[in-house]
């Protein structure tokens, strides 16, 4: 067998946007970009490649020669095993700094556009900012060094087996158990700690992906800044007795929780948007307030996972399109409708657009509770509902906010956009190089005037960018 090829003192000068070190390494006469895990700018390290393409390598460190001053210790147990907070081991200045620096090439680069980038926003809290996780039960838990140094020859594996927490990245079958994880404030992991506890006392078995059985599906907790608690438990059959077993124990164990809801979702897949989903106690919903309105989260709705930098962005959207009160606002890829309300309140009208039907319901909804009268909600695909009959009904947009998803604007609305030539464009983007592909199309008829990148996942590669794109 060939032996793995290895480089020494390899200078780690960036980072890229799935988290990976970048560093160069000599191939025959070339320099090729080589992407390292768990390496951060300013170490110097001694690597094992691990997959060799075309353009690039990939490997990872056998020894750590000189550590970056960059670093800091990770704060979970579960770093580098678990697949989230890939930059937790980096201080989070630096984790801001490299989150400037790939909006701002991301805009310049692929986007061949020079403006005006204002400071990223940090994000107030860079543990316990999310306001839900779900979890996967499994009987294929992914054994750590730790796990195997407990076990002892010929022992039986059992409840040993068994996890409750996050897929293993790239391994779809394998799942690690998750004792602690800093995303979600308290009572969130005693919750699935208590869960995992009692299923295994009571000999409820963990979902098996490959031979598609077992009682225990998956978790979902959500959670809002008003204190409101939402568990869904997943269940792959019903079994009643078990099922109000369990239900009838989280819900005498843990009070707080104002919605606990159940679904049998014995598909495939683990796609719950398809299935009905049933309220075991308390109400069916939770609600997130921002200044002064209320946001109806069910379980299938879409809410920004950070809600308290979720209010920030919303508020540099709406500061970006200096609404004066007489604009009709197209709100692209609207969701449940949070930027569309958010915005009502100074806009003549706005109409928001999403091809997700169920969240369209949600949208009307967050109107209708806060006394909403000025909006309106349409399901579909915006490229076929951006229609001439559909603006000559609900009137031509002097202001288009979009925030598609992270593949960005199908080229079909970009066009559509640049014929309705509105006044002004806030993109709102969770993918800088699809955004600035997109404004790279609009550019023909718009000026960016600035861009505003905000932080909402700290210790990940992910970040928001805003744009202002004003007519010519």
């Amino acid at each position: 067998m060939k032996a793995a090829q290895t480089f020494t003192n390899i200078e780690i000068t960036d980072i890229s946007t799935e988290g990976k070190g970048v560093g160069r390494i000599s191939v025959g006469e070339n320099k090729i970009v080589c992407f390292i895990d768990f390496a951060i700018p300013g170490d110097v390290v001694d690597i094992q490649i691990t997959q060799k393409k075309r353009n690039y390598r990939e490997g990872k460190v056998i020894q750590y020669v000189k550590l970056s001053d960059k670093r800091t210790e990770p704060v979970c147990k579960h770093f580098g095993t678990c697949g989230g907070c890939k930059w937790q081991n980096m201080k989070y200045e630096s984790q801001l700094f490299f989150k400037q620096k790939y909006v701002e090439d991301a805009i310049t680069r692929i986007g061949k556009i020079n403006t005006k980038f204002l400071p990223i926003l940090s994000s107030k809290n860079i543990l316990h900012y999310r306001n839900k996780l779900e979890f996967t039960f499994s009987n294929k838990k992914w054994l750590t060094k730790e796990d195997f140094n407990t076990l002892n020859i010929g022992e039986d594996l059992g409840s040993v087996a068994y996890a409750l927490g996050f897929h293993i990245p790239k391994l779809f079958d394998k799942v690690l158990d998750i004792s602690e994880c800093h995303l979600q404030e308290e009572p969130s992991n005693a919750i699935r700690l208590e869960v995992r506890k009692f299923a295994i006392e009571n000999n409820l078995t963990f979902f098996d992906i490959r031979k598609q059985n077992g009682f225990l599906r998956n978790l979902i907790i959500r959670s809002t800044s008003t204190r409101q608690w939402m568990v869904v438990v997943v269940f792959f059959y019903e079994d009643k007795i078990e099922r109000e077993k369990l239900l009838k124990h989280i819900s005498k164990k843990f009070p707080q929780i104002t919605s606990l809801q159940y679904v049998i979702n014995s598909k495939k897949n683990d796609s719950i948007f398809d299935q009905e989903v049933k309220t075991f106690s308390g109400e069916n919903c939770i609600h997130e307030e921002m200044e002064g309105l209320k946001f109806r989260i069910s379980p299938k709705s879409f809410f920004q996972t950070n809600s308290t930098q979720a209010y920030e962005l919303y508020k540099v959207t709406r500061d970006f399109a200096e609404l004066k009160g007489n604009e009709v606002v197209y709100d692209l890829y609207t969701g449940t409708g949070t930027i569309a309300n958010f915005v009502a309140r100074k806009s003549k009208k706005v109409i928001g657009i999403e091809y997700i039907s169920i969240a369209i319901e949600d949208a009307k909804v967050n109107s209708q509770i806060n006394n909403i009268s000025n909006t309106g909600f349409f399901a579909g695909d915006i490229k076929d509902v951006l229609n001439n009959d559909f603006v000559s009904t609900h009137d031509k947009p002097n202001v288009i906010i979009t925030d598609p998803p992270r593949a960005g604007m199908h080229e079909d609305v970009v066009k559509k956009i640049l014929e309705l030539s509105p006044e002004k464009i806030i993109y709102v983007s969770c993918n800088p190089a699809t955004q600035a592909r997109d404004i790279a199309l609009l550019s023909e008829q718009y000026f960016v005037e600035k861009v505003q990148p905000v932080d909402m996942f700290p210790h990940t590669a992910h970040v928001e960018s805003v744009a202002k794109l004003v007519r010519k």
